[in-house]
């Protein structure tokens, strides 16, 4: 027996002797436009992998750095090259420009790694893509189907040294199931639930250098294969992140992530984490202008471009239009290089001779918007021809609709000059006359009717003159009392003036008669309020009286300007409401006298745990009090639909923050009623919503922040976003495709001859799917479909086209499935299935 004791007690100190193998993935992240100095970075890594035979890296560099690399330095480039798919080095994060991802489109993201993994392989076509890895927190809730759908399989959900602007959640052990939103799965390396922040810091976690106290509590959490993780900067000259040779810390191994995976991890896990974008603990200067401005100006580009693609294949499919692949190429390269995470970080930092990266951003944007615009112009141009059948009008307007469902809108048109002083004849495509409405803008006519057009299509409208002495409707109603009631067949609204024009009632006629505003309570909808810390008080709109002109006010459209003060500072919103439409539209610009302080506090150290830019009910919101039960938010994210968990969104610290952020959407719905109201906003930015605390919009952050600039007033803040009450939930509302319509309004041409037609090029038919994009590559359509609000029931589509196959590819372009389709009338037929937000993408021949 004692002999027994001895063995055992031998073993047990062997194995505390020799502790479970720790392992460390290091690496490179930046590039061109982040920091990559190119005369000697990558001769360093080329001579720092040669003289260290056992270290291995993750490559996370923008791809375009290469192009750089190879003008000048070719002979540190073909050394790279040679080095680029051997053992030793991984290419992990191929996006262009390294974007956050939960800030932009889903669609953006796809075109971020298509794009990068095609410039990559242009230069080093032997590299694969097996494993995402990124030193930034850029991960959002889809990625997994993304990932897998470009062949990757595996993923790390952590980025232990550079979580300034946040990190992802705790969870797990050595392995997790990253289950994305559509139910796809992938292998990943989550950050484990004993990863905790590293104290006295503010960007890392205790996974950034494999420090004892880090494998210690890995060990005791029973992970059997722990590993650390660094992408160093690529400006750094560390070479080997942790040591080499014996000098390793913590006696680490250097592996790459695949190797990791496949050979060294336990292989498998039957811990299926559900990630949900409030996994995502995230925090930018939102709020701020700079912020405000880059975030508007990337939503501009990104509903632009898209729409380019599906109006030239609109008119490839009518006359046989092509644009040139190299603008649309630039067109996306410029704002891919916009939605960089670092333009979103440190947007006033210099990023070349030029300026900041906020000049460049706008630059960049500029020059996505220019293109954009040209391809839409050309597109619509391209209708243009000699009818071939006489139909006695005078002129003619194509209204253009990019989205896959069908939509009958209010259209309100500028004429030509010849159409100004004469009375009117509008008749739609089956020439029916339909009504319509004028007013005159400077020497010309502005024509509002309601507007019918086919998913994915268009419909034409014959315009004649008839006779001279059209009476026309002029606005400019100015507007006196303590109260103004504006009303059409959807809602009944009262603003008091007397409270800064905020609204006293909001009433949902269609929605029996409900009472949106609520009626008693200290906050009032449409209300804005901020802490402004150099007076020590919270301000707001409420406390001065407003003005209200009634800009329009025909059948289709009523349309006011309500002009009051904020601290002084005077500001001026414009609300539209448009007859049948379910949104209300605000466009606020509020003209600051100069610069002051709004906020928590003035912020004296941004290293600080604490930070004043945090608590968004100290910056200046847009407030929205309503009057409903126990309601719960629901946010959209790239390609997902979020259903809140969180209690409130207050936080204060870099160690306790919480997703509060709007892409383009929240939805506050009663859980137990049936009534709720969606806030939809033109840019990414914060809300907030808590206990007995309404629903806000961050309007403006002013003072010290992130990495220590002064976050400035130095203009006018502009921002727009509307209002839609409804009953029922999100998706039995259809308020993503109600964002889509905001996004992508119907666009309009005029012609002095065309086909007096309405056609469809793409109907999905009432199956909740959405027309993520359409573009022509090669000849050949190809058409990305995202099931937004639908169910995982077999759905028909119908393509207005006759076609020879229909081909369902990944997003590597490879084929999945040839799509039984079916032929009638001209038009071709095919059923689709895919969960709820769930990716296809199909190749039309």
């Amino acid at each position: 027996m004692n002999k027994l004791c001895v063995i055992l007690a031998m073993i047990f100190c062997s194995i505390q002797a020799h502790p479970q193998q720790a392992y460390f993935v290091d690496g490179y992240h930046g590039g061109i436009y982040g920091h990559y100095p190119v005369e000697w970075k990558t001769q360093f890594i080329v001579d720092q992998l040669t003289k260290n035979p056992d270290w291995r890296i993750g490559i996370e560099i923008e791809p375009e750095t290469w192009d750089t690399v190879l003008v000048r330095t070719p002979e540190a480039y073909r050394q790279f090259e040679k080095l680029a798919a051997g053992k030793q080095v991984e290419f992990t994060n191929p996006t262009y420009a390294q974007p956050y991802c939960y800030n932009i489109s889903g669609e953006s993201i796809i075109r971020q790694f298509q794009y990068g993994i095609s410039k990559i392989n242009k230069h080093f076509p032997k590299v694969d893509f097996l494993t995402y890895s990124v030193e930034e927190p850029c991960f959002t809730s889809c990625l997994p189907q993304i990932l897998k759908l470009f062949g990757y399989k595996y993923a790390v959900i952590k980025c232990p040294n550079t979580c300034w602007g946040g990190y992802t959640g705790a969870y797990g052990g050595e392995l997790v199931n990253w289950v994305g939103t559509d139910g796809t799965s992938i292998l990943a390396v989550p950050r484990y639930a004993c990863e905790n922040l590293e104290e006295n810091s503010t960007w890392q976690t205790t996974a950034w250098i494999n420090s004892d106290a880090y494998l210690k509590a890995c060990r005791d959490a029973g992970i059997k294969h722990p590993v650390g993780m660094c992408f160093q900067d690529a400006g750094w000259k560390n070479g080997p992140w942790i040591g080499s040779g014996k000098e390793v810390k913590g006696n680490s191994i250097y592996v790459r992530w695949r190797d990791y995976f496949e050979n060294i991890s336990i292989g498998k896990t039957d811990d299926d984490w559900h990630f949900s974008q409030e996994d995502m603990h995230v925090n930018l200067m939102w709020g701020s202008q700079v912020m405000q401005r880059i975030a508007q100006e990337v939503r501009v580009s990104e509903n632009k471009i898209v729409m380019a693609e599906k109006m030239s294949v609109m008119a490839h499919l009518t006359n046989g239009y092509n644009y040139a692949q190299a603008d649309m190429d630039e067109a996306w390269r410029t704002l891919m290089l916009a939605q960089h995470h670092d333009s979103w970080i440190v947007p006033y930092n210099r990023l070349d001779k030029r300026g900041t990266w906020a000049d460049a951003i706008k630059r960049w944007t500029d020059q996505t918007n220019s293109i954009t615009d040209g391809i839409v112009e050309a597109s619509m141009r391209s209708f243009d021809k000699v009818s071939t059948t006489t139909h006695n009008q005078q002129g003619y307007i194509r209204i253009y609709n990019t989205l896959g469902s069908e939509r009958t809108e209010i259209m309100n048109v500028l004429l030509p000059r010849e159409f100004a002083d004469v009375d009117l004849e509008l008749s739609d495509w089956k020439q029916n006359k339909i009504d319509y409405s004028v007013e005159k803008e400077g020497e010309n006519i502005r024509l509002f009717f309601e507007a019918k057009v086919p998913p994915f299509g268009y419909s034409t409208y014959g315009i004649k003159r008839k006779r001279i002495g059209k009476n026309v409707v002029s606005g400019g109603e100015k507007v006196n009392g303590r109260e103004y009631v504006v009303e059409n067949e959807l809602y009944k609204i009262v603003f008091d003036l007397s409270k800064g024009g905020t609204i006293k009632s909001l009433v949902a006629k269609k929605e029996g008669n409900k009472e949106f505003a609520k009626q008693s309570g200290e906050y009032a909808l449409g209300e804005l309020r901020g802490y402004f810390y150099e007076e020590g008080k919270f301000r707001s709109s409420t406390e001065t009286p407003a003005k209200m002109t009634v800009l329009r006010d025909n059948a289709y459209e009523k349309k006011l300007k309500i002009e009051g003060e904020i601290a002084s500072h005077p500001f001026v919103q414009i609300v539209t409401l448009s007859e049948g439409d379910q949104r209300i539209d605000f466009d606020l610009t509020i003209n600051w006298k100069k610069n002051v302080g709004i906020g928590e506090y003035k912020e004296q150290n941004w290293r600080d745990n604490r930070r004043a830019y945090c608590d968004d009910r100290f910056k200046l919101s847009v407030l929205f009090p309503v009057d409903l039960t126990s309601p719960r938010i629901y946010k959209n994210a790239p390609f997902d639909v979020c259903e809140s968990k969180l209690e409130d969104t207050f936080f204060n610290s870099w160690d306790q923050i919480k997703h509060n952020i709007i892409l383009h959407w929240v939805d506050l719905a009663e859980q137990k009623g049936d009534y709720a109201l969606a806030l939809l906003s033109d840019h990414t930015t914060s809300y907030s919503y808590g206990h007995d605390y309404p629903l806000g919009l961050t309007a403006q952050y002013s003072g010290q922040g992130l990495w220590g600039p002064d976050y400035k007033i130095t203009g006018s803040t502009k921002m727009k976003y509307a209002l839609i009450p409804h009953r029922g939930r999100w998706d039995k509302a259809s308020i993503a495709t109600e964002s889509d319509k905001w996004n992508e309004p119907l666009l309009s041409s005029y012609h002095l001859s065309a086909e007096l037609e309405s056609k469809s090029f793409v109907d999905l038919q009432n199956t909740g799917y959405q027309v993520s994009a359409a573009q022509l590559k090669e000849g050949k359509i190809v058409l990305r479909l995202f099931n937004a609000e639908g169910d995982n029931a077999q759905r028909k589509i119908t393509l207005g086209m006759p076609l020879s196959s229909v081909e369902e590819v990944d997003l590597n372009g490879n084929c999945v499935e040839r799509k039984k389709i079916n032929i009638c009338s001209g038009k071709t037929e095919m059923t689709v299935s895919m969960p709820r937000f769930g990716l296809k993408t199909f190749v039309l021949n």
